[in-house]
């Protein structure tokens, strides 16, 4: 059987799962829609990525860790999150862990650069961009995707990482829960004069959320969440009253601020696929989870994700089996579903908490921020899942 792999989407997913697979020993094939230049230089799009440890040492695995400036890196040690205007916090300390930091903070265009950057310098994988897929089908020996370039595709597998709005998916057949927060994320980076002390943020304000995530001790990235009219006003702001309506949500804590980028708005939509295989093909990244970004955990269940799958396809491959088989595929399901299905669901129900304004909700979240912080090993497993420390199964 060929050990060829068609990959539907070059983000970072994607291109993690190629890196993977060719370095188990498969060839690889990526379609994008995007030019090579768009990937191999992207754009800064306002998202700053947290990192746990388990994805750091994926992507060091994959060699991909290696290709990020240090100095371009930033240290998460602590943690708060606080609701309304109370002062009092739910609060993560890495030294409470004997960790080194609770996690790591890197520019989303900078992790796409270093992903395509170790994808293209492996001959196994094949990158044919600037083409859509039109159609994609599979049967019992094969899956077949066509190209808008009039080319036909062929192996044994197929596996879709482009977005959680995947077309692929949806050409498919399979499914997928939506669920629109009625929310848009406004992402900028702003400097300034106190330090953040390393610290990532994330208040819960009635009317809003601000977070707040450390990319250098005088450089923060904010995100501010608000409905679509409300969102649509903050982006008309200037640059001076934006900043000064930040600078009041956090009651001056960080004092004064100097817009350090453009705004971003991005649209809140979280996405579970209801399976996450087909016949010989798969789906991983977004495309089969999309996470809302209150718990940052999204790339990181991508990358989570891809290397369960490539897991599995190497060890059947060892074993002389078809690495697409149902049995492959179906065993990569049941551990990614069992990955994600509490983060996500577990995280909605976070959000609704933590956005209902009513008065039970509001003495709910309190409480459940008192209880967090006086129940060790409550804030422990918290801490652990969130951090995820536990060591890369090879």
């Amino acid at each position: 059987m060929s050990d060829q792999v068609i990959v539907i989407g070059a983000g970072p997913a994607g291109l993690s799962f190629a890196c993977s697979l060719a370095d188990a020993g498969f060839r690889v094939t990526v379609v994008e829609k995007q030019s090579r230049e768009a990937l191999a230089d992207p754009a800064y799009d306002g998202r700053e990525i947290a990192l746990t440890h388990h994805s750091v040492a994926l992507m060091r695995q994959l060699g991909i860790w290696q290709r990020i400036p240090a100095e371009q890196i930033g240290l998460i040690k602590k943690a708060q999150v606080q609701d309304g205007v109370s002062p009092y916090s739910l609060d993560f300390d890495h030294r409470q862990n004997a960790l080194e930091t609770l996690g790591y903070l890197v520019s989303n265009h900078l992790i796409r650069k270093a992903v395509f950057e170790q994808a293209a310098s492996q001959s196994a994988i094949d990158l044919i961009s600037e083409v859509s897929v039109t159609g994609v089908s599979s049967d019992d020996c094969m899956a077949s995707v066509s190209l808008s370039n009039g080319k036909r595709l062929t192996a044994p597998l197929a596996v879709a990482a482009d977005s959680r709005f995947s077309e692929t998916r949806r050409k498919m057949g399979i499914p997928a829960s939506m669920h629109d927060f009625g929310r848009v994320a406004i992402v900028s980076r702003m400097a300034h004069t106190e330090s953040n002390r390393q610290t990532a943020l994330e208040c819960f304000q009635y009317g809003g959320t601000l977070a707040v995530l450390p990319v250098a001790e005088h450089l923060s990235s904010f995100v501010v969440t608000a409905t679509g009219k409300q969102a649509q006003a903050l982006l008309d702001l200037s640059d001076a009253d934006y900043c000064g309506e930040v600078r009041q949500r956090l009651d001056g804590r960080l004092g004064d601020m100097k817009v350090a980028s453009q705004r971003y708005a991005y649209p809140l939509v979280g996405v579970y696929a209801n399976r996450f295989v087909d016949q010989r093909f798969a789906l991983i990244g977004d495309a089969a989870v999309g996470m809302h970004p209150v718990t940052a955990h999204g790339f990181n269940l991508g990358l989570r994700g891809q290397h369960t799958l490539a897991r599995e396809m190497a060890s059947a491959r060892a074993r002389g089996e078809d690495f697409a088989s149902e049995r492959v595929l179906t065993r990569y399901q049941r551990d990614h579903r069992r990955a994600t299905m509490p983060m996500y669901y577990g995280t909605n129900g976070i959000v609704r908490l933590f956005t209902d304004e009513s008065p039970p909700a509001r003495v709910l979240r309190k409480a459940v921020l008192r209880l967090g912080n006086r129940l060790p090993p409550i804030k422990w497993a918290i801490t652990r899942k969130l951090t995820e420390v536990e060591g890369v199964r090879p």
